[in-house]
């Protein structure tokens, strides 16, 4: 299992606390020091099950600074999403968990922690 965090996030700080309860073995990456590429952004939103508007901060700087709120959403759109993820981790929703079984959630809540222990 992996995580991606930013340890600045109560979110993340709080699903690394759950799993560390539930003595689950994981790896943490730090996605803002080691970003993901388009390639693993694409394999992560098909483990989703989302796009990539749907882990989008869009309330980040940054992300008003590209005006992604009048991006379009619609499969031709994914790989300038995609691109602008990669190029702008901050923009990354957090943390999400990548389980050993091929399953991954965005892990913002108690709830969906537990469902990949």
């Amino acid at each position: 299992m992996e995580i991606w965090i930013n340890p600045a996030c109560s979110k993340c700080r709080s699903a690394v606390s759950m799993l560390d309860e539930a003595g689950a073995e994981y790896t943490v990456r730090r996605y803002l020091e080691d970003p993901p590429t388009a390639a693993e952004l694409e394999a992560v939103l098909q483990r989703l099950g989302l796009e990539p508007w749907d882990i989008t901060r869009t309330a980040e700087p940054v992300a008003k600074e590209l005006g992604l709120k009048t991006w379009g959403r619609t499969p031709g759109d994914r790989s300038r999403w995609i691109d602008a993820l990669a190029a702008h981790p901050k923009l990354i929703q957090r943390p999400i968990i990548t389980a050993d079984d091929g399953t991954a959630v965005v892990a913002r809540d108690p709830g969906t922690v537990r469902s990949v222990l």
